[in-house]
């Protein structure tokens, strides 16, 4: 591993640490050149998932394109990002778990509205209203409703 200081390849490792399940590990590393540490991180390599587009078009899987989208529904909403990375953990693992080359949009916008619902529906209602792509109130009220029901007290949760 290349020292992001010195450019040197000459280091050490000092700590590993596993997190995300065992789905990452954490290298802690010092320079044996110049002494400083840096961190490494290592996530296992799968055959990369194509996205079809709604007009047919296909592009690469994107967590980081996910995340945007998600860090726009949840703005002022106090949400951790740790809880959004680990949001989008879930939805990639069950992308590749389900799709085995391509997978459709719509499949995995449902399946980022779902994580969403659960962990803050004023952020889910945002999310849907782009994905869904709400034309008037009616898309809105078909989304309230059907939270209103889940919640059974009449009232959505904060």
């Amino acid at each position: 591993m290349r020292c992001p200081f010195c450019k040197t390849n000459r280091d050490r490792v000092v700590d590993s640490r596993t997190s995300q399940g065992g789905a990452l590990v954490r290298r802690r590393r010092k320079c044996l050149n110049c002494g400083r540490r840096f961190t490494t991180y290592e996530r296992v390599e799968m055959a990369p998932r194509m996205v079809i587009k709604k007009d047919g078009g296909r592009e690469s899987f994107s967590r980081e394109k996910i995340l945007r989208g998600l860090a726009k529904a949840c703005d002022k909403r106090n949400i951790p990002a740790r809880l959004l990375e680990e949001l989008v953990d879930r939805v990639e693992a069950k992308v590749y778990d389900r799709y085995e080359r391509e997978a459709p949009a719509q499949a995995i916008g449902e399946l980022v509205s779902e994580e969403l619902k659960d962990l803050d529906q004023v952020a889910y209602v945002r999310f849907a209203s782009v994905y869904r792509r709400f034309e008037d109130i009616s898309g809105f009220e078909k989304v309230l409703s059907a939270l209103l029901k889940k919640d059974g007290s009449g009232a959505a949760n904060p």
